[in-house]
C-alpha cells in the first residue's frame, strides 16, 4: 500500500487534459498491438493447423474480426467519447457491475497479465545480448519456486516504464513514439529483406501446392482453424487500449475511430505481409521447427548467417518495450476511472498536480504486474482469461444496437453497418464455442475470475453507501 500513498500530498482531484493528437492515438494503437507475439505465434499455428494455407488463413480471419472490431469501437468511441473507453461504454450501455467486472477482470489478468507476459519476453531477448539475464540463472529456489535474473529483469522494465509514464503524458507519448515506429520501420525493412534476399517462387508454389497441404474443407478443418485463430488474435487483442485514454485524445468523437481503423490496418497488413514473406522463403517445415519457435529468426538466419540472431533480440525487445509501454500508460486510466466512480481504491483516483497523470494508479498497477512476474505463473493466467477477454468484447460490440436506441439525441456521425456488428459477433461466438467445448481448461478458470468481481463490487458498492 505504499505506492498509493506516497503521492497523496501533491496530488489532486483534477481532470486529465487532452494533449494527445491523432498521431499520438495512431502510435497507441499500433504499439500496443505489436509485441513479441507476431513473432513467436505462426510457429505456434503452423503446428496447429499443419497447412501453409491454414495458416495463412488463420491470419486473414484474425485480420478481419480485428478490423470489424475496430470499426464497431469506431462508432462506439464516436457516441460515448468519455473517459475510460470500454469501461465506460460497458457502464453507459449496460450496468455499473458489468463495467467493474470488465474492469475488475481487466486489473487481476487481461492487461497486468499480458504485461507480465509481455515484460518477460524483453526480457528474454535482451538475455540473447546480456546472457546473465536468464530464466536458468536463478537468485531463490525454494522447493518448486524459483526466481530467475530474467523476473528481475522483468520487473525491473516494468518499474522503469511505469517511472517514465508517472513523469507525465507527454514523456509517455514519446517514448510510445519513438518505439511504435522503431519496431514498424524494423517490420518493414525485415519483409523487404525477405522479399528481395529470401523470396523464392518455388518454395512459395510448394507451401501452397495441394499435394502438400492434405487438407478437406469439413467440420475438422473448420475447428482447427477457429481454434488456431485464438493465438493469432493473441498477437493484435489489445487495438482497444486507446479507447481507455479518450479523455486525454484531442476530438475524441473523431480522432478515436480514425486511429483505431489506421493503427489496425496498418498493423494487419504488416502481420499479412510478414506470413507472406515466411511462406515465400522458408519451407513449412523449418517455420514448424524454429527455434523457441521465433520463425523471423530462423527467416533471417537464412538471409544473414548467425548475426541474424543478435539483430533480432534487438529488434523484438524493442517491440516488446514498446508494447509494454503502451499497455502501461493506457490501462492505468481505467483503474483511475473506476476509483472516481467510488467502485475502486479511492486514492487511485488522484491526479499529480505537476504531470497531470494518475500516478497512483501507475504505481498500483505497477505493483500487481511484479507479482505476476514474480509469481511465475502469469502466462498460465493468461490462457484463463484471454476467453474472458473476447467475451468482453462480444458483449461491448452487442451493446451497441441498444446504445442506438438509448443515445439517439447524441449519436455519432460515425455509424457502421448493421453487418459489421452481426459479422463480428458471428465469428467471436464461434471462437467463444469451439473454445467451450474443445478447451474448457482455458475458458471455466477464465470465468470464474471474471465472476468473482461480483461480490467484490458489491462490496465496494456497500462501502460507497456505508460512506
Amino acid at each position: 500500500m505504499v505506492f498509493l500513498i506516497v503521492y497523496v500530498n501533491i496530488a489532486c482531484m483534477s481532470e486529465l487534459k487532452r494533449t494527445l493528437s491523432l498521431k499520438d492515438a495512431i502510435s497507441i494503437v499500433a504499439g500496443s498491438m505489436i509485441g513479441s507475439g507476431i513473432f513467436i505465434v505462426s510457429s505456434y499455428i503452423a503446428k496447429s493447423t499443419n497447412s501453409s494455407i491454414l495458416l495463412i488463413l488463420t491470419w486473414i480471419l484474425a485480420g478481419i474480426v480485428t478490423l470489424l472490431g475496430a470499426l464497431c469501437y469506431g462508432e462506439l468511441s464516436s457516441t460515448l467519447p468519455d473517459e475510460g473507453g470500454q469501461y465506460i461504454y460497458l457502464k453507459k450501455i449496460y450496468s455499473k457491475k458489468i463495467a467493474f467486472i470488465y474492469g475488475w477482470t481487466l486489473f487481476l489478468v487481461i492487461q497486468t497479465g499480458t504485461l507480465a507476459a509481455v515484460n518477460i519476453a524483453f526480457a528474454k531477448f535482451i538475455g540473447i545480448l546480456v546472457p546473465s539475464i536468464s530464466a536458468a540463472n536463478l537468485l531463490i529456489h525454494i522447493g518448486n519456486y524459483s526466481f530467475s535474473t530474467e523476473q528481475l529483469f522483468a520487473m525491473f522494465s516494468v518499474l522503469f516504464i511505469t517511472f517514465i509514464n508517472s513523469r507525465g503524458i507527454k514523456a509517455g507519448i514519446i517514448t510510445q513514439n519513438i518505439f511504435t515506429f522503431t519496431k514498424i520501420a524494423s517490420m518493414i525493412l525485415i519483409i523487404l529483406t525477405g522479399l528481395f534476399f529470401g523470396f523464392n517462387f518455388d518454395t512459395l508454389i510448394s507451401n501452397f501446392s495441394f499435394a502438400n497441404n492434405d487438407i478437406a474443407f469439413n467440420y475438422e478443418t473448420i475447428k482447427t482453424l477457429i481454434i488456431s485463430v485464438v493465438g493469432a488474435l493473441f498477437a493484435s487483442i489489445t487495438w482497444n487500449n486507446v479507447t481507455f485514454v479518450t479523455s486525454e485524445i484531442k476530438h475524441p468523437e473523431k480522432n478515436i475511430k480514425k486511429a483505431l481503423i489506421i493503427g489496425a490496418g496498418l498493423v494487419i497488413a504488416i502481420y499479412f505481409m510478414l506470413n507472406i514473406i515466411y511462406l515465400s522463403s522458408l519451407d513449412f517445415e523449418l517455420i514448424k521447427q524454429s527455434p523457441d519457435g521465433i520463425v523471423v529468426a530462423q527467416l533471417m538466419n537464412m538471409i544473414l548467417g548467425k548475426k541474424a540472431l543478435l539483430i533480432i533480440a534487438v529488434v523484438i525487445s524493442i517491440s516488446a518495450f514498446g508494447c509494454a509501454n503502451g499497455m502501461i500508460l493506457t490501462g492505468s486510466r481505467i483503474y483511475y476511472k473506476m476509483a472516481k466512480d467510488r467502485v475502486f481504491f479511492r486514492r487511485l483516483a488522484f491526479i499529480d498536480r505537476r504531470t497531470k497523470v494518475p500516478v497512483n494508479s501507475l504505481w498500483l498497477q505497477c505493483f500487481w504486474i511484479c507479482v505476476l512476474v514474480a509469481w511465475g505463473n502469469y502466462m498460465q493466467l493468461l490462457d484463463y482469461v484471454i476467453y474472458s477477454s473476447i467475451i468482453f468484447y462480444a458483449v461491448t460490440i452487442f451493446g451497441i444496437f441498444k446504445m442506438r436506441r438509448k443515445y439517439t439525441n447524441n449519436f455519432g456521425k460515425f455509424r457502421v453497418p448493421n453487418i459489421t456488428i452481426v459479422s463480428f459477433l458471428i465469428l467471436v461466438f464461434l471462437i467463444i464455442a469451439f473454445l467451450t467445448i474443445y478447451k474448457p481448461i482455458y475458458t471455466v478458470p477464465g470465468l470464474i475470475v471474471s465472476f468473482l468481481g461480483i461480490p467484490v463490487y458489491n462490496f465496494w458498492n456497500f462501502r460507497k453507501n456505508k460512506i
